[in-house]
């Protein structure tokens, strides 16, 4: 009796074959449903700081109006050249063969440097590595942001868009757009980021940032995430190496809002 009993309790009994491979199938399962939304939560936290980052650039921007008897920071970083003693709000940091030291530099001595005071705040979180004609990266960028052409950067006289000097020439403040994210591998990045304002067309690549859309900033001072919604914007947006110059996406909506957007509910006649 006293054997029987040691062989009954004492011996321990070990996973199969099929029982292992059934749990780690199981494991298997329950990683493919849940790493997609573990992904999404931390590109939403990517996101989130990258909004941040765009609010605080954008009261440094108001700041150094309000510095400067309300006139707004140069918004180019160095392709028009078009402005006379104006120091750029970035100085030129896209120039092939620049080492990240000289990129860098390039924002220290920018004239809005003065009022955030950290690099942090030039480039989000979620930085792709990009090779396209004309600005090969080599490595990440350390700036991903541009400001619209219509805020002192450029303005198009041929389809009828001017550019804004002055704080209080900016109407409907909380539409207009100041920075955004272009992830820092567009050609926007010479200079500024700009859209047509009188047909349905792209002139910059749409960023498609962050899921179907990117983040921009507003000259009220809040930034906020806009979601594409055209498919053509996001088909061209994600075209690689990035592409200027679409062609005609009749009634894209994307275009309308971001041409307003940039330049303005009144001077946007889309055709």
């Amino acid at each position: 009796m006293e054997h029987k009993r040691n062989s009954r309790h004492g011996g321990r009994r070990g996973f199969t074959l099929i029982e292992l491979l059934v749990v780690i199938a199981i494991i298997a399962v329950l990683m493919g449903i849940l790493m997609p939304a573990l992904n999404r939560v931390r590109e939403q936290g990517k996101r989130a700081a990258c909004l941040s980052n765009l609010k605080q650039l954008t009261m440094a921007w108001i700041m150094y109006a309000d510095d400067n008897d309300d006139k707004l920071v140069n918004g180019d970083t160095g392709e028009y050249n078009i402005h006379n003693n104006e120091t750029p709000w970035v100085l030129r940091d896209w120039t092939s063969g620049m080492t990240k030291e000289q990129r860098e530099q390039a924002i220290l001595d920018g004239a809005l440097f003065p009022y955030t005071k950290t690099l942090k705040l030039y480039k989000c979180l979620t930085v792709e590595r990009k090779v396209m004609d004309g600005y090969n990266q080599t490595s990440p960028p350390v700036r991903t942001y541009s400001i619209a052409d219509s805020m002192n950067c450029k303005d198009w006289s041929s389809m009828g868009a001017t550019m804004i000097k002055r704080r209080m020439n900016i109407t409907d403040a909380a539409y207009r757009c100041v920075f955004l994210d272009d992830g820092g591998t567009c050609p926007s990045a010479l200079g500024g980021w700009t859209v047509y304002a009188n047909q349905y067309q792209w002139w910059d690549p749409p960023p498609v940032r962050h899921g179907d859309g990117t983040n921009f900033s507003f000259a009220d001072g809040h930034a906020d995430y806009h979601k594409w919604k055209d498919p053509r914007t996001i088909e061209f947006g994600k075209k690689i190496p990035p592409q200027a110059f679409s062609g005609v996406q009749d009634d894209n909506e994307d275009i309308h809002w971001a041409s307003v957007a940039v330049w303005g509910r009144k001077e946007t006649t889309m055709r």
